[in-house]
């Protein structure tokens, strides 16, 4: 009787499993190209009201905000300015009024010491490393108390910042 329960056991299990079905799979990648990119903005860099009389430098600062990819190389150059004959290391501010002839010279330097000119040369000690997160760079401005032997005016001249990365 043990037998015959355990043979009517087995063959209702038989008959009551499903069909064994074959299977088959496939890969497929998921992707994604996160490309080099930056981007740059900069603030103004105002020397203030001075008159004829200053006996010292004329000091200031301005910063450039540069956020890169992280990981990706970049350098931020200097040009030589708006005003005609302006060179990266002789740049002069323009009278704004009509007819002002004369100009402000300055200069524009990569650190506090005021000693690196910044300039538009790739590779100059401006380079750094996108890491996602804004980046502050520092632009130090210096008038010499000589050269405001000009009119009462407005001086201005326009730098354009280029990052290459």
């Amino acid at each position: 009787m043990i037998i015959r329960t355990a043979l009517v056991a087995a063959l209702v299990s038989v008959l009551a499993a499903p069909a064994m079905a074959d299977t088959k799979t496939a890969t497929f990648d998921v992707k994604l190209n996160v490309k080099k990119a930056c981007s740059i903005s900069a603030s103004d860099l105002d020397f203030g009201s001075h008159d004829f009389s200053e006996s010292a430098n004329i000091d200031a600062t301005s910063t450039i905000t540069v956020k890169c990819t992280k990981g990706t190389s970049y350098t931020v150059g200097l040009n030589a300015g708006s005003t005609s004959g302006n060179t990266d290391t002789a740049r002069k501010m323009a009278g704004i009024t009509s007819g002002n002839t004369d100009t402000v010279a300055y200069a524009l330097y990569s650190n506090s010491g005021r000693t690196t000119n910044w300039g538009a040369t790739v590779g100059m000690p401006t380079a750094a490393t996108g890491n996602n997160n804004n980046q502050t760079l520092t632009v130090y401005g210096r008038v010499l108390p000589g050269a405001l032997n000009v009119q009462a005016d407005d001086y201005k001249d326009t730098i354009t910042a280029t990052i290459t990365y």
